[in-house]
């Protein structure tokens, strides 16, 4: 006999032959609809759309563009999923199929944000509809976040989600890819934009100017100087430093550049800070002799519904204990459906997170379907059993912390 009340074994089911159809049919709509960061919109109205045909019934969005879908009954916790509708541009590299043609080979959907992260979306929607249709009451709030602007810069859109809509959670699932390993946690992150003053003169005397490159260039040396000794961390491994972008500024190809701006990509482990790591850069400069101004960017953009997202770019590492009783409950859902021993990890780059745990203290966890490694990259794919999976977890999770 089965210990499990029949409507959860309901949500245990494998997806059948027509849940397939329709999860693979949206999941090729989404990618098939360009959505980079600032202008989701019409991605967004296809999921609003899915949701109301699926029979969700409270749906609203926010002044920043920001999809919140609700379930429950309201009289207990409430869970938060997250996934972010954005994604980058489609990469330089030639493609094995169209990047917005949803190509499917040997199971697998390949395209721009198949994995980062429109299969998560895709997935949650159909927990959605899973736990619609078995009629679980869910004592609590299961509050589906899917938000905008999360590539650049994340955890911005969540912050604003959750202090100007007044949603509150008390748990944080983040739908990011990583094969549907359970993920505690990620380095912190932090870009630097260094500014190299130099002086403009003609390039046939080079001793009349100073140029602002080849100071830029001695400050480069000493950021490689810095990498080799970064603090690490057990868990969440060794802080990273790279430059990522160069820009001089002169008045012709025949002139000294009289300035020339760096932008730097820090990753911070656990035990760092952003005040530690601009110290870090200071004393390059100064043992450099280089005359240079560093500083964190301001992120500022304008969303596609006129709504202005600002943040300072400077977000902190975060973990959260591999014991704790919610990662725990989500090991138990994982091994339920999939069987053997599910494996806990931690992502190389950044999510949401960083609002959510790091700097809100909300327990947070994630799960996703699709491997990280091929996101950004003209090879982005996911398996579409992988999707079918993160179905089943997504709808069995809820029911077992809030049904």
């Amino acid at each position: 006999m089965s210990s499990s009340p029949p409507l959860v074994a309901q949500l245990k089911q494998p997806v059948n032959h027509q849940e397939q159809l329709d999860l693979t049919q949206f999941l090729r709509k989404l990618v098939q609809t360009p959505s980079p960061s600032t202008q989701e919109g019409a991605v967004a109205q296809l999921i609003q759309d899915e949701l109301r045909r699926i029979g969700i019934e409270n749906i609203r969005v926010d002044r920043l563009g920001n999809i919140i879908a609700q379930l429950g009954d309201g009289e207990g916790p409430t869970l938060l999923y997250n996934a972010h509708m954005d994604t980058v541009k489609p990469a330089d590299d030639p493609w094995p199929y169209p990047p917005f043609d949803a190509k499917i080979s040997n199971n697998v959907l390949y395209g721009l944000g198949a994995s980062d992260m429109k299969a998560s979306i895709a997935a949650m929607v159909y927990a959605a509809k899973r736990l619609v249709e078995s009629e679980i009451r869910l004592h609590g709030n299961l509050v589906f976040a899917f938000v905008v602007q999360e590539e650049p810069c994340e955890g911005g859109a969540l912050k604003f989600l959750m202090t100007e809509e007044g949603i509150q959670p008390n748990y944080v699932l983040l739908g990011e890819p990583r094969n549907m390993q359970v993920m505690c946690g990620h380095r912190g992150r932090v870009l630097f934009r260094g500014k190299v003053d130099g002086r403009s003169g003609h390039a046939s005397n080079p001793r009349l100017g100073d140029n602002a490159i080849t100071a830029a260039a001695r400050l480069l040396f000493g950021i490689d100087l810095l990498a080799a000794d970064l603090p690490t961390d057990p868990y969440l491994g060794t802080g990273t430093i790279a430059v990522t972008k160069i820009e001089s500024h002169a008045s012709s190809l025949n002139a000294i550049p009289g300035s020339c701006t760096l932008y730097v990509d820090r990753r911070l482990t656990l035990g760092e800070t952003a005040t530690r790591a601009m110290s870090q850069l200071e004393a390059v400069v100064e043992r450099e002799g280089v005359n240079a101004e560093i500083e964190i960017v301001e992120y500022e953009a304008e969303s596609y519904t006129g709504e202005v997202l600002k943040a300072r770019e400077a977000f902190n590492a975060w973990a959260i204990n591999e014991d704790h009783p919610y990662v725990q409950r989500l090991l138990r859902t994982v091994q339920t459906i999939q069987g053997g021993s599910p494996t806990i990890s931690y992502w190389d780059f950044s999510t949401d997170g960083v609002y959510s745990m790091a700097e809100a203290n909300i327990p947070t966890i994630g799960l996703g379907p699709g491997h990280p490694n091929m996101a950004h990259s003209a090879q982005e794919q996911v398996s579409l059993d992988n999707v079918a999976s993160a179905v089943q977890v997504y709808a069995l999770f809820a029911a077992s912390m809030l049904g």
